[in-house]
């Protein structure tokens, strides 16, 4: 499959040996719980992937780590998951990195990043009902020197395998308003623990546990102030991040999909026409987010971006969902039958539909936004 070729190709460019080392792992050890993947991936500089070269990173741009991730995502739905949440993190600092350098941030955690491949965990708000993904999980305490953080994060990818955690809270602004801050914590820190959470088999390589904070001190250096009040809109820190995950995310699904329509076409199943039809519908997502790409490797970081990639996301998940339903069918129940890897691949690529922000939750900024009569609100 053409688009498939380029996604592997661009893996190996700037991951040599990865995908054939994970392919190597069979498919129920390498989606379960103590799965080498995260580790294989560690060995091959994965980490270091979105990071600019001038930061001792490999230096992917939007589109080739999108392309990298569909092929990661095609071999190791768990992986993919997981390394997103590393990804969509460092691509947010860095981007901003030069502010970041002046703003007493501890710069070396995140030189480390890069030169010692260490894995950084999102402790944002993701997978609480009702609650924006942008919403503090964690509480802080003003304590001398920094804060004294309190909660838990559940499910958060890399529980076990992180390095450092990310993490939202709020802090006192100039006017004594409340201003969300971004956290940076070590994961050796201590009260600082680990339970589990994830109980389907599906995607369980991710490492999608339970993370708790028991009054855990956090330097001040360590704490990045951004310009935005809790409940108002997306400054430029958290934009950058946000349509890195949707993008991020969107791929590792796509490779999932993926792998039973690529199935389909090398196994010729159906006629030409139906085999025509899944792979085209297919590719309405792979265009989508290559689409959205583009536009962050421009420098789109404004409102008309984010609403770019809502419509490219809920509009790719459907696609996913239409092509892999359909690829499902071509394959024949002899197909379903026979092995795990079908039916696992056809669940895992349903995960994207649970990441968040939901359609019901956006659908009237979501109008707004189309329509011309306001900006689309994410949050």
């Amino acid at each position: 499959m053409r688009s498939m070729d380029h996604a592997r190709a661009t893996c190996e460019g700037y991951l040599p040996g990865l995908l054939d080392d994970v392919a190597r792992v069979p498919l129920a050890d390498r989606e379960a719980p103590g799965s080498p993947v995260i580790e294989l991936f560690r060995k091959h500089r994965g980490p270091a992937l979105v990071i600019p070269t001038e930061y001792g990173g490999l230096g992917a741009g939007p589109l080739e780590a999108m392309r990298a991730l569909r092929a990661i995502g095609a071999v190791s739905p768990s992986l993919a998951v997981a390394s997103t949440m590393h990804h969509f993190s460092v691509a947010t600092l860095f981007t901003l990195a030069e502010s970041l350098q002046n703003s007493g941030l501890e710069w070396a955690l995140l030189e480390a990043v890069a030169q010692e491949n260490l894995l950084v965990a999102s402790g944002f708000a993701e997978g609480r009902t009702e609650q924006g993904i942008l919403s503090p999980s964690m509480s802080a305490v003003p304590v001398e020197g920094g804060y004294r953080v309190n909660g838990s994060k559940k499910p958060c990818s890399l529980a076990h395998s992180m390095d450092l955690l990310t993490a939202a809270i709020t802090v006192p602004g100039a006017e004594g308003k409340p201003e969300l801050a971004v956290l940076l914590i070590p994961s050796t820190m201590d009260g600082i623990t680990r339970h589990p959470f994830w109980g389907s088999r599906i995607l369980a390589g991710a490492e999608s546990d339970e993370v708790r904070l028991s009054d855990v001190f956090v330097e001040e250096q360590l704490v990045m102030r951004t310009e935005a009040r809790e409940g108002d809109g997306l400054d430029e820190l958290q934009t950058v991040g946000f349509l890195w995950f949707e993008l991020l995310i969107s791929a590792g699904y796509l490779g999932a999909a993926s792998t039973l329509v690529e199935r389909v076409l090398t196994e010729k199943r159906g006629s030409a026409s139906e085999r025509s039809a899944v792979a085209c519908r297919l590719e309405t997502a792979t265009l989508l987010l290559e689409s959205i790409a583009r536009r962050i490797a421009d420098g789109g970081s404004d409102n008309s971006a984010l609403g770019d990639v809502l419509v490219a996301r809920y509009a790719a998940q459907d696609a996913l969902n239409d092509a892999g339903a359909k690829a499902v069918e071509l394959l024949g129940g002899m197909a379903f039958i026979g092995g795990d890897e079908v039916a696992y691949y056809a669940a895992a690529y349903h995960g994207l539909g649970f990441h968040p922000p939901s359609r019901s939750r956006t659908a009237p900024s979501l109008l707004d936004y189309l329509d011309g009569s306001g900006p689309v609100l994410v949050g």
